[in-house]
């Protein structure tokens, strides 16, 4: 019930807004105002599947609520029943994300037996969590706090009337992302599909663009004026096999307090 990534990624919640104009700002406020209302506990799996059709399903908890000036995200993902801990592929892991309204980011992640959480560096923002499609910074949507925002031309998406979002960071943003399309519906302005394109080699402002990462989103219902998604479908465009994000319940108001992300609370594995 999260948007993942209105976080991402992770799967986001919407409110109903109405058909919006074709503006940038009007468009950027509303999805701002939706992360700033964001607080939901959610079960579910990420599952990658392989080219050949094979599934390996991770089950994973994620619950995420917004402080005066800052989102905090806590995802916690646990190997397959009876798997091997190898790296990535397998080993529980535990993150915690931080996003303030000026676009700052902060992830940590805890690995059972660590004294204590570690700040993720950068270069690692990008890998796949438990070998899925689903990168660590999918899991909050920052593309909203950056400072190049624009709407494209209104398309539709299937029969849905979009507003199409083009997101692109600034310098000072971290991401490992040179922009984020987003198509929108109009009606209840909630994302029905992302694309996300990766920086270039060099990673510089003039590096170019590199891989094509599309996300759709299905399941889309609406409990108590808050629209989400019940599964997230990740591919890379030009590659065999595909990662889902699959919601099984969740809470869409869970009253969460600072209690709950505590260091504890990322430290703690079954």
């Amino acid at each position: 019930m999260k948007r993942l990534l209105s976080a991402g990624f992770a799967l986001t919640l919407a409110t109903g807004m109405g058909a919006q104009p074709q503006d940038a700002h009007t468009v950027v406020d509303a999805m701002k105002t939706t992360v700033e209302k964001t607080d939901f506990r959610v079960t579910g799996h990420l599952v990658r599947i392989e080219a050949g059709g094979a599934r390996t399903s991770y089950p994973l908890t994620i619950q995420a609520h917004w402080f005066p000036g800052e989102l905090r995200v806590l995802v916690k993902v646990n190997p397959p029943s009876g798997a091997k801990t190898a790296a990535n592929q397998g080993a529980p892991v535990h993150f915690l994300l931080e996003l303030k309204p000026n676009g700052a980011a902060t992830i940590r992640v805890a690995h059972p037996g660590d004294a204590a959480a570690a700040s993720l560096p950068l270069e690692r923002w990008s890998d796949g969590v438990a070998g899925t499609g689903f990168a660590f910074e999918d899991f909050f949507e920052q593309q909203y706090f950056w400072t190049g925002q624009a709407v494209l031309e209104p398309t539709k998406y299937g029969a849905r009337a979009c507003n199409v979002l083009m997101s692109t960071p600034g310098t000072a943003d971290k991401t490992h992302y040179a922009q984020v399309k987003s198509w929108l519906d109009r009606t209840i302005n909630f994302p029905v599909y992302v694309e996300k394109t990766v920086k270039g080699s060099s990673g510089g402002a003039s590096a170019g663009l590199g891989a094509l990462k599309q996300y759709t989103f299905f399941g889309l219902r609406q409990d108590g004026g808050i629209w989400s998604a019940n599964q997230i479908e990740e591919k890379n465009r030009g590659q065999d096999g595909s990662s889902l994000l699959i919601i099984d319940r969740g809470t869409p108001k869970a009253h969460l307090g600072l209690a709950d992300f505590g260091p504890e609370q990322l430290a703690r594995f079954p």
